[in-house]
Parts: structure tokens; C-alpha cells; sequence
């Protein structure tokens, strides 16, 4: 599962399906010291915290039971890994730029 920031805030969901890798994606010209996106925080250049709620709500996200079946456990499993930052509800992401 990706989540995709944009230039102007827009955020999406790619890859919604797999539930074996989340990372963050940001594209080369955005610039995450000027840019903010609701329910990202940016720990430093390589790590992000995306707050649980968020991610249901974006584009992209398909309207499928099976889904929220999978990221439920997804988030599950995140917990149990020590990805979620218990106080502000957020699983850690690896961030990646691309073109």
C-alpha cells in the first residue's frame, strides 16, 4: 500500500491491496519543509507517521469489505511490529521520492 503525496496537498492511495509494505511516496519536486498534508508527519527525510484514520479516506481506497477487513489486520500487525505510534494513532512509513 502506497500512500502518494502530491504537490498542492493532494494525497492518494495506490496499491491498496498490498498489505505486505507501506511506505510513503513523494514526488522530486515536492518539498516536505514548506508542504503539509493532513495526518502525515514527517519524522525527518526518510520516515513519516500516517495516522490510521487517514488512509480509509483517501482516493483510492476501494469500497470493498475485503478491504477493511485487510487493513484492519494490516494495523493489527503494525502494533504488534512496534510501527504505530500509540499517541497520535499513526503507523510509521518509509518515504520514497520518485519522478
Amino acid at each position: 500500500m502506497i500512500i502518494e503525496c502530491l504537490d498542492g496537498g493532494a494525497v492518494r492511495l495506490t496499491e491498496p491491496f498490498d498489505f505486505r509494505k507501506f511506505k510513503l511516496i513523494l514526488r522530486v519536486d515536492v518539498r516536505t519543509d514548506t508542504q503539509r498534508w493532513n495526518g502525515i508527519t514527517f519524522l525527518d527525510d526518510r520516515e513519516a507517521l500516517v495516522s490510521i484514520d487517514l488512509v480509509p479516506t483517501l482516493p483510492g481506497r476501494p469500497d470493498d469489505a475485503s478491504w477493511d477487513q485487510g487493513y484492519a489486520v494490516m494495523v493489527a500487525k503494525a502494533r504488534e511490529h512496534g510501527w504505530i505510534d500509540a499517541e497520535r494513532e499513526a503507523i510509521r512509513a518509509h518515504i520514497e521520492r520518485a519522478p
